[in-house]
């Protein structure tokens, strides 16, 4: 910036003095504003010229595959040091340790679900083995609550009721019950009932079909006739329920698996059990039934004509878990599912129930 005085100015001499102080000053100021700014410039441009220099200088000398690089050389070794230091790995031992507890939480973790699944797929199985046994009961307690005497001759007329051994299958499976000291003999009965509805006489027959074309313990039902009869004298002796008893696959429906025990017990007006060859207690010799000889495990065995029915009757079902089954049946013979079930009796869930019949005739047990 240069002034220029002309001898136009009209500024006195005095102020014009003044004037050109202050001027000389605030460029002298400037001046050194500007002159320490070029010095922290400079100084930033060494800077930076330095640290582009020791970048080169590193990069030239500490190159692996640089021949000029000295080995020896202390800033080079001290960069090396300084770069290994900031290398974050894992080593391998480190690496092993991870591994393993990985495989410890992961195996643990396995373990918990399959023992949540057998849990699980036991319950699961408990509750079919609950419930399709009660429906099992059920049926058989509805049949037997229809249970009607036909009034017939005895021995010629027709059979109200029937308990005998099971035809197919007489040997008892025993079972040993924890702690193995005490064994349980499972026994199989078929049962033969009429009813009536209105004026028509119907059969209702059940059964256990032991090993029947790897049927195993599957307990079946038979009605017949299906639409009835008139006739009541010849539904127990038809050939098609004696058929069923010789093989109850035969004209049978199959209701539940697993039924390794089915007993039948009949009892009279006084509540009392009617075992063979008399009655005990207050009940009459019941000149109306046929005995049989002493069952398997010592159940009753008869069969009831004319007016005369059992004023209740208590069944009693031994149903074998799903899992267990399926197993048994995988053996090749009987011998060997035998000797696979003798250990099983916790796997055995035993249903009971007391069925009174509203048909009984009183006067039969006077």
């Amino acid at each position: 910036m240069k002034l220029k005085l002309t001898s136009s100015c009209l500024v006195p001499t005095a102020n014009r003095h003044r004037l050109v102080r202050s001027l000389a000053s605030r460029w002298a100021a400037n001046g050194l504003l500007r002159t320490h700014n070029d010095l922290l410039r400079a100084d930033n441009d060494s800077l930076w010229a330095g640290n582009d220099q020791s970048f080169a200088d590193n990069d030239s000398s500490c190159m692996r595959n640089d021949p000029s690089r000295q080995d020896n050389d202390p800033s080079c070794a001290r960069n090396e040091a300084f770069s290994m230091r900031n290398i974050r790995a894992f080593s391998l031992v480190e690496v092993l340790v991870v591994v393993s507890l990985m495989s410890l939480i992961v195996l643990a973790l396995m373990a918990v679900f399959n023992s949540t699944q057998r849990a699980f797929r036991a319950s699961v199985t408990q509750s079919d083995v609950l419930e399709s046994s009660r429906a099992a009961m059920e049926l058989m307690a509805s049949d037997l609550r229809a249970m009607t005497p036909s009034f017939g001759n005895y021995y010629f007329g027709a059979v109200n009721f029937m308990v005998t051994n099971n035809a197919s299958y007489s040997i008892p499976l025993v079972q040993l019950l924890p702690p193995g000291t005490v064994s349980r003999s499972n026994l199989l009965q078929q049962i033969f009932i009429l009813n009536r509805d209105n004026n028509k006489w119907r059969g209702v027959a059940y059964a256990v079909s032991y090993n029947s074309s790897g049927d195993l313990y599957s307990l079946y039902r038979l009605l017949y006739p299906t639409l009835g009869t008139t006739d009541p004298t010849t539904i127990f002796t038809n050939q098609a329920v004696q058929d069923f008893f010789l093989n109850p696959t035969n004209g049978g429906r199959q209701l539940l698996n697993g039924v390794v025990h089915f007993t039948v017990r009949a009892y009279d007006t006084n509540g009392m059990w009617i075992p063979y060859g008399f009655a005990v207690g207050q009940t009459n010799t019941l000149q109306q039934t046929w005995r049989f000889p002493t069952l398997v495990g010592g159940e009753a065995g008869f069969a009831m004509y004319s007016n005369n029915v059992p004023a209740s009757v208590e069944l009693e079902l031994g149903v074998l878990e799903d899992r267990v089954l399926a197993r048994a049946e995988s053996r090749p013979t009987t011998a060997l599912q035998a000797q696979y079930l003798a250990d099983k009796s916790g796997n055995v869930h035993i249903f009971r129930q007391h069925v009174s019949i509203p048909n009984v005739d009183p006067t039969a047990y006077q």
